[in-house]
């Protein structure tokens, strides 16, 4: 009987685990496919920009810079938030434009300068 019990409980769990992952993380970190919305995905692409001006991959001039753009578009796999950022003040006129990506939840792919 108490294997029964502990098997039950057991099986509960592992059904109710997918449930707790299925919301919102913490620190634009997302689980489940719930759409990120623009508002959501815009702050997460400027603290993404900023701790990219902190590591010193961006120059300073970067970090006062906002988004111009956020736009959902087709990815490889699947929809992607895009969102620009655009800084006159950059010295290579090829790096004056910034693209972010993040999966239509909302977590980060990646970041260039070619918005591929």
């Amino acid at each position: 009987m108490k294997t029964l019990a502990t098997l039950a409980g057991l099986l509960l769990s592992l059904l109710a685990a997918p449930a707790a992952l299925a919301d919102v993380g913490g620190s634009c970190h997302f689980h489940g496919n719930k759409p990120a919305s623009e508002a959501i995905v815009s702050d997460c692409a400027t603290q993404r920009k900023n701790a990219l001006v902190k590591a010193g991959k961006l120059p300073a001039s970067w970090q006062s810079v906002k988004i111009e753009q956020a736009e959902l578009v087709d990815g490889k796999k699947a929809k992607e938030w895009k969102v620009t950022f655009k800084n006159p003040a950059a010295p290579d006129a090829a790096k004056q434009t910034l693209y972010l990506f993040f999966s239509q939840p909302g977590n980060f792919i990646a970041a260039n300068h070619t918005g591929q």
